[in-house]
């Protein structure tokens, strides 16, 4: 079926209001808290209208000003519609609600409809009702018609010349349901019993002659239909097409090498998110009311049946700026005052105006102050410019982030349709996908995609979807999970950390046995299919939701009718297959045994009466990370145990030793960062380990001895970036602390080392990006250290920026020319 246009519809509803729809039915609800079954009384008309409410829900819900609709009723004891003032006849059909955007009073005005003492002719009502839906959107040929006609058939129907309204319809191309109380259904397996005659035969004319003759019609039973629309609908729209070009080669310097071609752009997929809720709350009231309400109250002493009366109103945000003014100190007696508003606050916040605040943007762990709100902006084109080519099997799918589009050739020029087919050929045959780079209006900001080609049966298109700028991507590396080495260097084979061959195979057991690429039902040549099928796999948050605000909008009592259960299909894929998980349960019981897999109990922490403390958790200590680290010596035992240790004399070590060099990655406890600066070092024993290596919890690098840190880090391997990062931020930290000078040397050394590594290891922008941020810190910054980066400047080229050839030689890249690394230090 062809996606309809999103909006631009009008809807009429035809609905039955005649003496027949007064008849009472039992409904079935859904069961009480205690599992007991329970049913309610309503009418034909009650139970009709619960399917026209959740139609005009819908459009409310979807909160477009385009979707309309408007509201017929036919089988009125009088008669309003324009057809009757103008020409007479059409008697018993009203025009009850005007075509517009519907809105909460819509379904106010439709819960007041009441069955009536007389008979109506639907093929009138529909008549007037296609009538005002012409009337309304004139020559507008682009906007869906619809009609749907709610009716349980026992009126009588005028039969003459009922092709002429079918041949109406479609003239119009209006759609047409026919919605039928207790029409049968053989798909749905009912079939009404003692049917009268009268309603026999127009459901035969309706189904047998009317909506066959009229190009889109459907009708259906009212039953089938109120269990359908619970059913998780994913609705598909046609987006609008909008002009834009796709660029090929610099048209603008080098228009005889490139070209452009005009494209229409449309969404492919899109994100549906929940709505979100308004925030009420019983607003206080004011001195007038109180009074008036007191005086109320004083009046109707003896009636017992008064009546308070609660206003609700919606909460709005409102934005506060405080400046923290207490340094990081805490005080033991906070002192509080009391602000205009009279809400207390901190002493040590004062309170600034907006207009007194400059924007800034979070850079790494500082902000970069904007006074004029935003940087200045690219001087981009609009248009999709076409970058370069690159494999397809190279592509990580992880990089498509976001909402694919459509770029069609524009369908007004042939010439624009061809050439973008002979590109899209020609990426299908060679297997590549294009990079490009897309730009939505003149001076707006960019953003970089992939395209690839999409060969359909009429017509040849490429489909777009963004991906992260390099800046965007973090690369994470992770040590080994099947190679360990302990401190010697060598492969360790057999390890606790490393898995048994039982193991890998108990693993691939588990595995292969969840497999559900054959879990699903049997097709038509009797062989299983996927379980999953993702078309078929809603968001129960989402759908669920919507569910129960639709229903608390057609229902006036939760209490007598609340809100049923969830559809089968929402539920359908949160069990896995029962069937599957029992026949996996064998393999889970091989995986426990082979791993060896115990229940570990929580202990219990109980007080014991001599005072002692418990040693804190894991979880525990890390909240404890701001406290200062103890000056405390070790005890006589833990003197002990670090010098058994050590290496004996005679080259041999103990067998602690051979078991903590299988253990690598066991981690030692991490030091607290030292709030004081940084002096130079008066030892260099780098076994002492009564020396604080200054090492913040998140860093592989200490402020004592970086250097060391530094060669020790890189031996491990697989932590490049990590060590780099850190080594970069301690060397600011240190020349910027007092007394820097005292380690110009060392810091001098290190930099040679970092670029010496960041050369080798293609982390080139890292150095590059490092150097300008050090010479910004110590020439423009307070205090700054104006000494050391002229002591950078007299080692001269070797510490400077890493240039293009540079990096060429060691395969890697960079922004920077020769000559631009040469005057960078001048």
């Amino acid at each position: 079926m062809v996606a309809e246009r999103a909006g631009y519809t009008v809807t009429m509803f035809v609905v039955d209001v005649s003496k027949s729809m007064g008849a009472t039915r039992t409904v079935a609800l859904p069961p009480g808290p205690n599992g007991e079954e329970r049913f309610a009384e309503m009418t034909h008309l009650q139970y009709a209208l619960q399917y026209v409410k959740f139609k005009i829900q819908d459009m409310i819900y979807g909160a477009r000003k385009t979707d309309q609709c408007g509201v017929v009723i036919f089988g009125t004891e009088e008669t309003d519609n324009q057809i009757n003032a103008q020409h007479g006849g059409y008697e018993n059909v009203t025009e009850y609600i005007p075509i517009g955007t519907p809105s909460a009073a819509t379904l106010r005005e439709l819960d007041e409809l009441e069955p009536s003492e007389v008979f109506g002719d639907p093929v009138d009502a529909m008549i007037v009702a296609v009538e005002a839906q012409n009337k309304h959107l004139g020559k507008k040929k682009t906007w869906t018609r619809k009609v749907i006609l709610v009716t349980d058939g026992e009126g009588p129907i005028e039969l003459e010349d009922w092709e002429a309204t079918a041949n109406k319809l479609n003239e119009l191309t209006i759609a047409l349901t026919v919605v039928g109380v207790d029409f049968d259904d053989q798909e749905f397996d009912y079939v009404q019993r003692d049917k009268p005659d009268f309603k026999r035969v127009n459901e035969e004319f309706f189904r047998n002659q009317f909506c066959p003759k009229v190009n889109d019609s459907v009708i259906g039973n009212l039953d089938r239909v109120l269990e359908q629309i619970s059913l998780p609908d994913v609705k598909t729209s046609r987006s609008t097409l909008m002009n834009n070009v796709l660029r090929i080669g610099d048209v603008d310097t080098r228009t005889e090498e490139a070209m452009e071609i005009l494209v229409k752009t449309c969404k492919c997929t899109s994100i549906n998110r929940p709505k979100a809720f308004k925030k009420f709350a019983i607003r206080p009231k004011t001195a007038q009311e109180e009074e008036a309400e007191q005086q109320t109250m004083n009046a109707d002493d003896g009636d017992e049946n008064k009546v308070v009366t609660v206003t609700y109103a919606q909460l709005k945000a409102r934005t506060e700026y405080y400046v923290d003014k207490s340094d990081g100190q805490e005080d033991e007696e906070e002192q509080v005052k009391t602000e205009e508003d009279g809400e207390p606050r901190p002493e040590y916040l004062e309170k600034v105006e907006k207009e007194e605040l400059i924007r800034g943007f979070k850079y790494g762990t500082s902000y970069v102050p904007c006074p004029e709100g935003q940087f200045p902006k690219l001087p981009t084109k609009k248009g999709i410019d076409l970058i370069g080519f690159i494999p397809e099997k190279k592509f990580r799918r992880e990089y498509a982030m976001g909402e694919v589009q459509y770029i069609w050739g524009n369908p007004d020029n042939p010439t624009a349709q061809c050439a973008l087919s002979s590109v899209v050929q020609a990426m299908y045959e060679k297997g590549v996908l294009a990079v490009g780079r897309w730009v939505t209006g003149d001076g707006r900001d960019p953003r970089m995609g992939v395209m690839s080609p999409a060969l359909f049966e009429k017509v040849h298109c490429l489909l777009w979807v963004p991906m992260p700028f390099a800046d965007d991507v973090r690369k994470y590396t992770f040590p080994s999970l099947d190679e360990l080495r302990n401190k010697k260097g060598e492969i360790v084979s057999e390890h606790a950390y490393l898995p048994t061959e039982k193991q890998l195979e108990a693993m691939d057991d588990f595995v292969d046995a969840m497999d559900l690429m054959q879990a699903g039902d049997k097709d038509e040549q009797g062989n299983r299919t996927e379980w999953l099928d993702i078309r078929d796999s809603y968001n129960p948050s989402f759908h669920r939701l919507k569910q129960a605000m639709f229903h608390c909008a057609v229902v006036s009592d939760l209490d007598t009718n609340p809100l049923p259960p969830p559809h089968p299909e929402l539920l359908k894929y949160l069990n896995p297959p029962k069937k599957f998980v029992k026949k996996a349960q064998s393999t889970i019981d091989n995986c426990i045994k082979v791993f060896n897999i115990k229940h570990v109990p929580k202990v219990v922490k109980v007080a014991r009466k001599d005072g002692h403390n418990h040693a804190n958790d894991d979880d525990d200590e890390m909240l404890l990370l701001d406290r200062k680290p103890s000056t405390s010596k070790p005890s006589q035992s833990q003197s002990q145990a670090k010098i058994s240790s050590k290496p004996a004399e005679h080259g041999s070590e103990t067998e602690d030793d051979d078991e903590d060099g299988m253990l690598i990655d066991k981690a030692e406890p991490t030091p607290r960062p030292n709030p004081l600066p940084t002096p130079a070092r008066s030892l260099n024993n780098d076994d002492d380990m009564d020396i604080d290596p200054q090492r913040d919890p998140d860093r592989v690098i200490g402020r004592t001895s970086p250097l060391a840190d530094f060669r020790a880090n890189l031996e491990r391997g697989d932590i490049v970036t990590k060590v780099v990062e850190d080594m970069s931020a301690v060397i600011q930290e240190v020349i910027l602390a007092p007394f820097a000078s005292r380690r110009s040397k060392e810091m001098i050394e290190c930099l040679i080392e970092l670029r010496e590594v960041c050369l080798q290891e293609d982390e080139v922008d890292a150095w590059n990006s490092f150097l300008p941020s050090l010479k910004r810190m110590c020439i423009d910054s307070s205090p700054g250290n104006k000494v050391f980066w002229s002591e950078v400047r007299n080692v001269g080229r070797a510490l400077s920026l890493i240039s293009d050839k540079e990096a060429e030689k060691n395969g890697g890249s960079s922004q920077f020319s020769e000559m631009q690394a040469t005057e960078f230090l001048k």
